[in-house]
């Protein structure tokens, strides 16, 4: 029996009726499906709520929502590898592959196991300084390096592996795998990297010199980044979705995680297709 996780984004209007459309279509199918205690009361599914819905096993994971949401639920199976399927409600929806109006159809094609997993990149981030090292979490997306609340710019030292590259002042650095190259480093002037390309993309913020552009290194580099002697908060982001605050001195060192993240997709769609439609087009 196939052993999905719901996951829906309570912020979203139409939320309820694709929960409501899942549950419908596979209802008397070799289909167990769950979701969160909360989710599952709100949306009037109690006997599917479990309270903790990573701590069984899941087969995959449908997340109801935009990218965010996807992103979300992939760093919610930090302790097992469960492939994520986005169906998208958000505004654009770049890495969710089921839009509301096909849904149906996906949906068996999930049942009759008629799709591919795609493993991404994922970054894993740590800080450190003479006394201690903290590890931070993993993205999917991204890593940011940027200033708080002040204007100031930040003094940043860069350095790929043991190669000192460059100081230079600037609001901050992305660090961006393949797949959140059409995210906020795209926002910054980076360019768009096909997920295949086995690369880390590094995109400085509104950096105060020529010298700096993007820069594509190897997945297997060490970025470090060396916060210099700066008089406001230094926040490092990972994905959007958890920050911490950092100090002067402190370096913040970016990895290749030892793990990928597990993308649903389906051969009706390539990524070329996806970028036309859903980006360039936007």
């Amino acid at each position: 029996m196939l052993q999905i996780a719901v996951f829906p984004n309570r912020s979203k209007r139409r939320a309820a009726e694709i929960v409501d459309r899942i549950f419908n279509f596979y209802k008397g199918k070799e289909v167990r499906l769950m979701m969160p205690a909360g989710d599952a009361r709100l949306y009037r599914k109690e006997r599917y709520g479990l309270p903790c819905v990573e701590r069984v096993h899941v087969d995959m994971a449908l997340s109801i929502g935009g990218d965010g949401t996807l992103l979300g639920v992939c760093r919610r199976f930090t302790d097992q590898i469960v492939p994520v399927c986005g169906i998208n409600i958000g505004t654009l929806g770049f890495l969710a592959d089921i839009e509301t109006e096909e849904l149906e159809g996906h949906l068996a094609k999930i049942l009759a196991g008629e799709y591919r997993i795609e493993h991404r990149l994922q970054l894993s981030a740590l800080v450190q300084n003479d006394l201690t090292q903290k590890y931070l979490g993993r993205a999917i997306n991204d890593v940011v390096i940027a200033k708080g609340g002040a204007a100031r710019m930040l003094s940043l030292g860069l350095y790929i592996n043991q190669t000192h590259l460059m100081d230079y002042k600037a609001d901050g650095l992305i660090v961006s795998s393949p797949t959140g190259s059409t995210a906020y480093s795209l926002s910054a002037g980076g360019p768009i990297l096909n997920p295949t390309i086995r690369g880390v993309l590094l995109t400085p913020i509104c950096a105060h010199t020529f010298q700096i552009r993007p820069l594509v290194v190897g997945e297997n580099d060490e970025i470090r980044l060396k916060i210099g002697n700066v008089h406001q908060d230094v926040i490092v982001t990972l994905d959007g979705q958890e920050s911490f605050y950092v100090r002067p001195g402190d370096e913040i060192i970016v990895r290749k995680a030892s793990v990928t993240a597990q993308i649903v997709k389906f051969e009706d769609k390539d990524y070329y297709t996806v970028l036309r439609t859903k980006l360039l087009s936007f």
